[in-house]
């Protein structure tokens, strides 16, 4: 199996085991740091291992191979068709035109803004503890988070570039590009490969994400679940 596929589970049970909670064919990150959680595979016993990890109304958010077919005992609550993209060639530059912003780094001080900002933007599911995934940044103007990208997913050889968000009063101004190229960067530094996830029909994301070098890899499905009582 590439580290790539069934990305979640291969982090939870590699790079990111110390956020894993779980044992058996389901695994989850801890609550606090993301809801995003895994299958070994999408099999009865699979299901019936992520119910006793969420428990009753517990909410779980995966990624699967083929769309959500209804199952006893879970209530879909949302989800969309997903595009998994890596950027194999390149150092992640786009056009001289992107300006050079004052990145600042953010930690546990800033997690209610950086709430605030995924819950407004909606990138994907983001908790009070996901920045201690990887290294996230951001750009303030006034004082206030306008934009910020970091790491989520790690498996061995790749890490995810996730979060990339930008409040809408301060759209246009180039910093999604450069948040990502400085994130990108790093990834690079490490010998890794950056990867990441956009929604299939996000068409202004993933012509950035096109223009930093980043290639289609595969499609599959995000589903965010309830265990029903």
């Amino acid at each position: 199996m590439h580290p790539l596929d069934n990305v979640i589970w291969n982090a939870l049970t590699t790079r990111q085991a110390n956020f894993a909670e779980g044992a058996g064919p389901a695994r989850r990150f801890v609550p606090d740091v993301t809801l995003l959680s895994a299958l070994e595979a999408e099999t009865n016993a699979g299901f019936e291992s992520m119910a006793t990890l969420v428990g009753d109304a517990g909410t779980c958010a995966i990624f699967m191979e083929h769309p959500y077919e209804p199952r006893p005992g879970w209530e879909w609550i949302g989800g969309a068709p997903l595009l998994q993209m890596i950027c194999e060639k390149g150092n992640g530059i786009v056009s001289s035109g992107y300006a050079h912003f004052e990145f600042v780094p953010l930690g546990p001080n800033d997690s209610s803004e950086m709430l605030n900002l995924t819950s407004l933007t909606k990138p994907g599911p983001f908790g009070p503890r996901t920045h201690e995934l990887g290294t996230y940044i951001g750009v303030r103007v006034d004082g206030r988070l306008a934009a910020m990208a970091g790491e989520r997913l790690k498996v061995p050889g790749y890490t995810e570039v996730s979060a990339v968000c930008t409040h809408p009063d301060f759209l246009g101004r180039g910093y999604a590009g450069a948040l990502m190229m400085h994130v990108m960067r790093g990834i690079r530094e490490r010998g890794e490969t950056p990867f990441l996830h956009v929604r299939e029909g996000n068409a202004r994301a993933i012509s950035l994400y096109e223009r930093l070098g980043f290639r289609a890899r595969k499609s599959g499905h995000f589903a965010v679940l309830r265990r029903q009582n």
